[in-house]
């Protein structure tokens, strides 16, 4: 079967190729927020296996490790070429994972080709992720899993504020970068409501086989008083019991694709 080719001009994202800014840096200091996401994956994927997985917008492959546990062979599909130079290192020892420079709307792979897609922290940079969506879908198996994780715009904290002004969680995407990094062109940051994402993805063609809430105890303060360790014992448990309140800041699912 042929490559399926883009019909539309799709958007560039390849922001992290600005040479000031390093992603894996990012992550120091961030050891509670990585685990709280591997024990995410973890919970999703348990007993399961795959031919074929893909970590879209992958970065420099923080995740794609964990999915070689998963998966026969791992694709980082990631946009920026500074991220899969970092990759090169980072992986050297990771011979199943395949690194590629890709588009998430253009993933350039033939139609129910794949059995895994995994998406993390990309979503915050999408106000609009439906042509995303859409090839993904292209790209899965019939049955084929999606694991999706992205920024949770109703988290327990959001709702009090809304509240307390007397409003309720707007349903459509909410930019949260200031006036003046809008201004100066930074990357989009934006969170999302999950009612709009789930009503995206089942229009797609997915439907929703299991909800956990993510990062449920992210808080610098927190952080200095408990430590990681407590931080990521208490989130093992409360992933799954805050699931139904989308409680935490991120949103994890795990869908099929029908």
């Amino acid at each position: 079967m042929a490559e399926t080719k883009a019909k539309k001009t799709v958007r560039m994202a390849d922001q992290y190729d600005d040479p000031k800014y390093n992603y894996q840096d990012y992550w120091a200091g961030r050891e509670y927020e990585h685990a709280a996401e591997e024990i995410a994956i973890k919970r999703l994927l348990r007993g399961r296996k795959f031919e074929h997985a893909v970590d879209v917008g992958g970065g420099y492959g923080r995740l794609s490790k964990l999915l070689t546990k998963y998966a026969q062979k791992v694709t980082l599909a990631e946009p920026s070429q500074q991220q899969l130079d970092i990759a090169k290192i980072y992986l050297k020892d990771t011979s199943k994972v395949e690194q590629k420079l890709l588009q998430a709307a253009d993933l350039k792979m033939k139609n129910g080709s794949i059995d895994l897609v995994l998406v993390v922290r990309v979503l915050h940079h999408l106000p609009n992720p439906k042509p995303e969506f859409t090839e993904i879908a292209r790209v899965l198996k019939p049955g084929g899993t999606f694991i999706l994780e992205f920024a949770n715009d109703a988290h327990f904290l959001n709702r009090v504020r809304y509240a307390v002004k007397g409003k309720k969680v707007p349903k459509m995407p909410v930019d949260i970068r200031s006036k003046a990094n809008i201004k100066a062109g930074e990357i989009p940051f934006v969170n999302h409501h999950p009612k709009t994402i789930v009503k995206m993805l089942q229009d797609a063609g997915f439907e929703v086989e299991a909800v956990l809430s993510g990062s449920n105890l992210r808080s610098p303060t927190l952080k200095r008083i408990f430590g990681k360790n407590i931080l990521i014992n208490l989130e093992k448990v409360l992933q799954p019991m805050f699931a139904s309140l989308y409680f935490g800041p991120s949103v994890w699912l795990r869908l099929r694709k029908k």
